[in-house]
């Protein structure tokens, strides 16, 4: 049986064909490929429909032959357990391989190897490998050796989490005290006025900040404020930590007192967890009429628990979009911004706290 009009396969088609069908040369449907600043409007667009409909695909790596780029982005990933990831920065990960997409880049994920760990050894290896046009790094740290390593080897990268003093501020972060500093006035605004914080490792920069909004801004309103120690163990990769006994015992200890706290903020929703365990064991009720509790995040379990948490959301797309954009910025040659993007980020209401 004859067969009608098909659509080419897609990649089958040629420049050339492409060119005949927009009726342009071959060097304009190049220069539309790779440097459409240089077509006239009305010629880029019949190019970009002629390769729309004969569904032609560039041949990227012939493209990064010639121009020298790879078109991949290496990111440097945390430690974590298999079995028990870190939902945040599996989160960070899905939006950062969506906005390399969008530009047209590949993520390439690479870790120390073990035994030792070092993650400056990574980076070394990947850089003669010559594999990655630039990399993201995370989990920034105060005096990261990473962060001096890859400034000296000349490799653009840029950061999740702000870099320090003397140190190039390729970063994009959240404002973590701003944020902490929203969930006490939103307890204030639902009548507490004795709070409580649970946090972890204070090493950590970023759960150090959100503790320091959360005091700075509790006695700025003339709340009575107490901050528990850090959880005892190891905080787990971007300040989640798993559930501590100490920590459940800690909380207790407040809420069996005389001025128990009415509001608790976590920071972490991991953390959250522990409030609640500690409050129900006193036979006390998470949210109102209770002890409203708050976490910091919003991961998925927010939504799923009983009540559902309230909590804060990270921007984690904008955050993805815009370290790939000033990488890429900086890759190309272009003029970016010296200074680091903090972003805002946004409290989710519900019921622990409302």
């Amino acid at each position: 049986m004859p067969e009608g009009p098909q659509r080419p396969r897609r990649g089958a088609t040629t420049i050339e064909e492409v060119a005949r069908a927009a009726g342009v040369s071959r060097q304009t449907v190049s220069n539309a490929l790779n440097a459409p600043q240089r077509v006239r409007p009305e010629t880029l667009d019949r190019v970009t429909t002629a390769i729309r409909e004969l569904g032609y695909q560039p041949d990227q790596s012939a493209r990064s032959l010639r121009s020298g780029a790879r078109r991949t982005l290496g990111y440097l990933a945390p430690v974590d357990d298999p079995l028990d990831p870190n939902p945040l920065m599996a989160g960070f990960l899905e939006a950062l391989v969506d906005a390399a997409g969008a530009e047209g880049q590949r993520v390439l994920l690479f870790r120390a190897a073990p035994p030792a760990g070092d993650p400056v050894a990574a980076i070394d290896e990947l850089v003669a490998a010559r594999q990655v046009d630039g990399l993201v790094l995370a989990d920034v740290l105060a005096q990261d050796p990473r962060i001096a390593h890859v400034a000296r080897l000349g490799v653009p990268f840029v950061s999740f989490g702000r870099t320090g003093p003397g140190e190039p501020q390729h970063w994009v972060d959240i404002a973590n005290d701003a944020a902490t500093a929203e969930v006490v006035r939103h307890l204030a605004a639902q009548g507490h006025r004795r709070i409580g914080y649970l946090g972890v490792d204070e090493q950590l920069p970023w759960m150090a900040a959100r503790r320091a909004g959360f005091l700075a801004e509790a006695r700025r309103l003339g709340l009575s404020a107490v901050a528990l120690p850090g959880a005892a163990g190891e905080a787990r990769t971007a300040g989640e930590a798993a559930a501590e006994p100490s920590a459940v015992a800690a909380v207790r200890a407040l809420l069996s007192g005389p001025d128990r706290p009415t509001a608790f903020a976590a920071g972490s929703d991991l953390l959250a967890l522990d409030v609640y365990e500690a409050v129900r064991a006193e036979g006390l009720a998470v949210g109102p009429g209770g002890v409203a509790v708050t976490g910091f995040h919003d991961t998925p379990l927010c939504r799923h628990l009983h009540p559902a948490l309230t909590s804060v959301r990270l921007p984690l797309r904008a955050i993805a979009a815009a370290l790939v954009g000033r990488l890429l910025g900086r890759v190309r040659g272009e003029a970016v911004p010296a200074a680091g993007l903090e972003l805002p980020t946004e409290l989710v209401v519900r019921g622990s706290s409302a």
